[in-house]
């Protein structure tokens, strides 16, 4: 199953699939999530409103790992 990941997905934090929070979109680039391993308040106040940036402490996540994409979250396989 293909998710496509958006602009729009910037600032929803994404969850393990035991449903621990792991980090947050910190930016999406050509279809690619770049994640903020636990970030702070700051941070996830900066993406929800569009001004995430990457960074040294952002990781791409790869489309194969992301189970779905909903409202609130990007949940993980």
């Amino acid at each position: 199953m293909a998710t496509n990941i958006t602009e729009d997905d910037e600032g929803k934090k994404v969850v393990a699939d035991d449903g621990e929070t792991v980090g947050i979109v910190a930016d999406v680039e050509h279809g690619t999530a770049y994640v903020e391993p636990d970030p702070g308040l700051t941070e996830k106040l900066k993406s929800k409103l569009g001004w995430g940036e990457r960074d040294e402490d952002t990781y791409p996540l790869q489309e194969e790992a992301v189970e779905a994409v909903t409202d609130d979250e990007v949940k993980l396989r």
